[in-house]
């Protein structure tokens, strides 16, 4: 749609026009005109909002979504629909449905599905056959049906010699590999971080070395192989400071932090909700704080909402029988915008395609417009009827928040939140 976006505040360090507050004229999904009082010759649709900011197209770098297989959780129509008044016009999406997307007929399936949808999705393909870590998948294959990289979700690799065959194959067609670190032999049966939270509660630690073990292993093969290597949802200050170190060495390696690692710590454990059971576990303060640290002098390259829907049969269960994840796209801005400077966050939700090697669209004239639109005074708490999921399993409800999504522009489709 053709549309005039009225007194709306730039957010965006690489546009000329940024922090001016400006109208921006969108032509056929085009930045046709910027500029202050545009007139509307053209009949375009208009959209004014108080407090109104926009930025760069949000990207998120690990979302789960279901489909196939566990559409009981969530569908890629609604997740996609989700991400959108959730601000995000594109999103990587995790392999682990069922079946397992390990093969380029499974990327084109879940590509097909995203088809004429305003947010994007991007397949992460399975690093190993059925994501269990015994014999590498067919990545070219899926590298040419359109996956954008290759890991298995939350699953560590045991066999450090497939990790290291894996990041000299890849270099052929300059692919990134996707490396979760939790050594399973030392975390054990840890359902919890290990330390005063769950020695008071009587759960199984899982201590921050299960991590850093396979962090440090990991940034060795890096070393020896060379290539490119993304570590996922970092939960420990060690892990920060073992990937600042390997910057400084200069190794191509990337990493995420998820928002809730930002935001949220093991004393929410205290009622043994299971909304709050996540992989990696929620650590401590003093683990929280180096990640805001890490975000802030950029050790940290992207935050992602890893939204990973659960369904009630399997999160309202024991403790320790319950499955790892929460959902995070409806209310990762809010939740950020407490915790860290906007221009910060904005610069983290979109680094994720410079990770990827995709073209970030500046907010500049004859640019593609892929926009995210948001406020930054609201104060509100999230509840349940924030949630736009299917899956209702959110660590964020009675949580502060600030700032507010509108919506997204993108594919020439105007998405409004409300």
């Amino acid at each position: 749609m053709n549309l005039i976006i009225r007194k709306a505040t730039i957010v965006d360090p690489k546009s000329p026009y940024h922090n001016q507050t400006v109208d921006i004229k969108i032509t056929n999904g085009i930045i046709e005109e910027i500029g202050v009082s545009i007139l509307n010759i053209d009949t375009h649709e208009e959209f004014h909002h108080d407090d109104l900011h926009i930025s760069q197209g949000w990207f998120d770098t690990s979302v789960s979504l279901g489909e196939p297989g566990f559409e009981d959780r969530e569908t890629i129509a609604n997740g996609l629909n989700v991400a959108a008044k959730s601000g995000f016009t594109g999103i990587a999406l995790q392999p682990n449905s069922y079946p397992i997307i390990d093969n380029q007929s499974q990327v084109h399936f879940v590509k097909q599905k995203a088809v004429n949808s305003a947010t994007e999705l991007f397949p992460i393909g399975a690093f190993t056959k059925g994501s269990e870590g015994k014999d590498m998948a067919e990545l070219f294959d899926m590298k040419n049906a359109g996956a954008i990289a290759f890991g298995d979700y939350n699953t560590s690799l045991a066999n450090a010699n497939l990790l290291k065959i894996g990041l000299q194959y890849v270099q052929d067609f300059d692919g990134l590999v996707i490396a979760f670190c939790q050594d399973e032999t030392i975390k054990g049966n840890g359902v919890a971080n290990e330390g005063i939270v769950s020695t008071r509660l009587g759960l199984k630690g899982n201590p921050n070395l299960a991590e850093e073990l396979l962090v440090t292993r990991n940034l060795f093969l890096l070393e020896y192989t060379g290539g490119k290597l993304h570590i996922p949802t970092l939960s420990t200050a060690k892990s920060v400071a073992l990937i600042k170190e390997a910057k400084k060495r200069g190794l191509q390696v990337t990493c995420s932090v998820s928002v809730h690692h930002l935001v949220m710590t093991d004393e929410k454990l205290e009622g043994f909700d299971t909304r709050y059971k996540v992989s990696p576990p929620l650590r401590t303060d003093d683990d929280r704080q180096a990640l805001i640290a890490g975000v802030l002098d950029n050790t940290i390259d992207c935050i992602t909402s890893d939204h990973n829907p659960i369904d009630i049969e399997n999160k309202k269960m024991e403790f320790d029988l319950a499955k790892n994840g929460t959902i995070g796209l409806e209310s990762a801005f809010g939740a950020l915008l407490v915790v860290l400077p906007l221009e910060k966050i904005i610069t983290k939700l979109t680094f994720g395609r410079t990770i990827l090697n995709f073209e970030n669209q500046v907010i500049e004239v004859n640019n593609k417009a892929s926009l995210t639109l948001f406020t930054t005074n609201d104060n509100w708490t999230f509840e349940k009827e924030h949630i736009l999921s299917k899956s209702k399993n959110s660590a964020f409800l009675g949580q502060k928040m600030k700032g507010k999504v509108i919506g997204i522009y993108n594919q020439g489709k105007f998405v409004i939140n409300g």
